[in-house]
């Protein structure tokens, strides 16, 4: 054979090779549909189906199905944690306030919860004065297990643009001495912020050992600051956090003592989960 044979061999060869190689490379995109088997029903569930909750008018304003816990008007919801007496807190203007003469006690609603959704809209006064934990200081408890600070706190306190010094986990939006949040959205002192809160509360086996951790979700005016965090125990302002048997508690907020200029509450409701 002479080399004009071998370089038209070579020619045929090679054309056939990159023929090869680009079916070889657009078959797997084909071979990788994988056939089409089965029902789409079998994947496709009917029921329960949800029940019809009606939306608010905005954001904040309670769905159909939500209890009022304060709309202004009366504290019918709630009673002194001390003694379960008649709150002795402020309402002015639809606004309810700690008592700046004596401070009133902690105060916590008359129906105990377990899991549930929550919006609670909160206001450090614009005047505020001093420094650090004393600073427009109160506390949302999540569930009240006891008498004073006893439960589970997110902290509620002047925090506006980090200018009040204290410790990051007792700012507002902390898992009080757990959880730092993860953003500081806090509004200026004298205008109103927010808070909307999925609390799923811990479960005990019958000897009072913890079966599952408690978890909350926070959101601060719209800012995600918890995120499902696993709640460590009860929150303490001394020690290590435990957790001590319960079922259900009453919600709390909290009268810290700062009687010259308090902490204010408006437009209270939740949901049952």
């Amino acid at each position: 054979m002479n080399s004009h044979h071998l370089k038209c061999l070579s020619a045929v060869a090679a054309g056939l090779l990159l023929a090869v190689t680009a079916n070889a490379q657009q078959t797997p995109a084909a071979s990788q549909t994988p056939p089409r088997r089965g029902n789409p029903a079998d994947t496709e569930e009917w029921e329960p189906v949800p029940k019809v909750v009606l939306p608010g008018k905005t954001f904040s304003d309670a769905p159909s199905d939500a209890l009022i816990l304060f709309d202004g008007k009366n504290m019918d919801q709630w009673v002194t944690t001390k003694d379960k007496s008649a709150v002795k807190w402020d309402i002015a203007k639809g606004v309810l306030t700690v008592n700046k003469a004596t401070g009133g006690g902690n105060i916590e609603t008359k129906q105990a919860f377990k899991n549930y959704q929550l919006h609670l809209e909160w206001k450090v006064p614009a005047n505020v004065t001093g420094e650090g934990q004393g600073r427009g200081n109160s506390g949302l408890f999540l569930a009240s297990t006891g008498g004073g600070d006893a439960g589970y706190e997110v902290q509620i306190m002047d925090s506006y643009n980090n200018e009040n010094k204290t410790y990051v986990n007792g700012m507002a939006g902390a898992v009080y001495k757990q959880f730092i949040p993860l953003a500081n959205p806090a509004r200026k002192n004298g205008e109103w912020n927010v808070y909307d809160v999925a609390w799923t509360a811990p479960t005990f086996n019958e000897d009072g050992t913890l079966k599952t951790a408690a978890h909350v979700t926070v959101f601060f005016n719209g800012v995600l600051v918890q995120n499902n965090v696993e709640l460590l125990g009860e929150t303490l302002y001394i020690g290590k956090p435990v957790y001590k048997k319960y079922d259900t508690a009453p919600i709390k907020l909290q009268a810290h003592g700062d009687k010259s200029e308090p902490v204010s509450f408006r437009n209270i409701w939740i949901r049952g989960l």
